[in-house]
């Protein structure tokens, strides 16, 4: 039995009739930039994820785009981020004209390791004349910028600690983990994206909330930062034809606001579905004994009572010979994903930074022994034995 790595089309039945009716009344309007289906999308962003702010834009790299730029950050800035996440990440602070700085990540959860950050704003970076952080280059430390990969959620407390020290603003990478919950040791939970000052979403298709093209969310605490934000997604203007500042045209298409409307009330159950499919793959894992030989996704928040301490946006395991095994899982009709096969600091583009091989082993290693398979909600438990099957006999090979 082939199994896709990801399968839209169960999903799309199940809300095709809100979906449908929900784009007739939009064609019927025929107002398809921004408008009434993208603030009411804001609101409901901002109900669902306990946030101050959402602003619609075009897509997640555009989110962080409008970000940086809202917050002035530019040439002579840097901002603290990993090297092992997809590519916008890095790509946005390198396109605004600042300097991407690199801290290694927890080999458990993939995500920024608080040690690795408090030695780089300790060792690395270092007292400019201002009293400021500046880094070996001598750009301003302006943000530091956490990722919250594959749907797990960052040491948000620890961050939080080292960024007050140091009196930085978090910009949170939520791309992949809209709707994960934080126990934060204030004894509330908190959800991934309005834990900093600023924060964004990805509604890239293949997401756990995915709209029908590229669609993404800026979220943030400040009522002056969010004006910003919606004034950077029209290019700079304020009132028609005059520009304030040299935005972008990064604004949310209302059809895809549209279509996420239709969505969002089934999240936390796609969410619930993939955390048992998780819990399957475990089952299976066991069954077959290969669990001693793989490394199953950390789930450190398991233990907080949190529904949603984990969303499994991507199931990521670490196999040996990862390459081997995923031909043997393609050959098979198994699909699978390698995220991310070379880290950013290694990446052509980002050579003029200076790193080579070694610098950010945890992330090294990941990015050579990490293999996704399938989670997507509608999975059946004969596809995920199926899988766990396929996988067992590709270790054997």
């Amino acid at each position: 039995m082939a199994v896709p790595l990801l399968d839209l089309r169960p999903q799309y039945a199940r809300v095709e009739a809100d979906v449908r009716r929900r784009l007739d009344a939009l064609f019927e309007s025929q107002q398809f930039i921004l408008g009434p289906p993208v603030a009411e999308l804001e609101q409901a962003i901002c109900d669902y994820v306990g946030c101050g702010h959402a602003v619609g834009v075009s897509s997640g790299t555009d989110a962080l785009l409008a970000i940086l730029m809202a917050m002035d950050i530019g040439r002579g800035d840097a901002v603290i981020t990993t090297p092992y996440t997809f590519f916008a990440t890095a790509g946005c602070v390198h396109r605004v004209g600042a300097e991407p700085v690199f801290v290694d990540i927890d080999p458990e959860t993939y995500n920024m390791n608080p040690a690795r950050l408090e030695e780089c704003l300790h060792k690395v970076c270092h007292s400019g004349p201002d009293g400021r952080l500046v880094t070996a280059a001598g750009n301003r430390v302006r943000a530091i910028m956490p990722v919250h990969l594959f749907g797990g959620i960052c040491d948000m407390d620890r961050l939080g600690d080292l960024a007050a020290e140091f009196d930085l603003p978090i910009i949170e990478d939520a791309a992949q983990a809209i709707g994960t919950d934080y126990p934060s040791r204030s004894g509330r939970s908190q959800r991934a994206g309005a834990i900093g000052d600023a924060g964004y979403f990805s509604f890239f298709p293949s997401k756990n909330l995915g709209a029908f093209g590229d669609a993404g969310m800026a979220v943030c605490r400040d009522g002056e930062l969010a004006a910003k934000i919606r004034l950077m997604r029209n290019h700079g203007m304020g009132t028609q034809y005059h520009h304030e500042k040299v935005g972008g045209n990064f604004r949310l298409d209302a059809m895809q606001a549209a279509i996420l409307l239709a969505k969002l009330p089934h999240l936390d159950a796609w969410h619930e579905a993939r955390r048992r499919n998780a819990a399957l793959y475990r089952e299976e894992f066991v069954r077959l004994g290969i669990d001693a030989r793989i490394t199953l996704p950390s789930e450190p928040h398991a233990a907080s009572g949190l529904k949603n301490h984990h969303i499994y946006h991507q199931y990521v395991l670490r196999v040996p010979q990862r390459d081997r095994v995923r031909e043997s899982l393609t050959a098979a009709g198994i699909g699978c994903a390698v995220y991310y096969p070379v880290p950013l600091h290694l990446q052509e583009c980002f050579a003029s930074l200076g790193h080579r091989e070694g610098n950010f082993p945890e992330a090294e290693k990941a990015s050579r022994e990490t293999l996704a398979l399938p989670i997507y909600p509608e999975l059946t438990p004969e596809q995920i034995r199926e899988v766990a099957e396929a996988l067992a006999r590709a270790l054997e090979a």
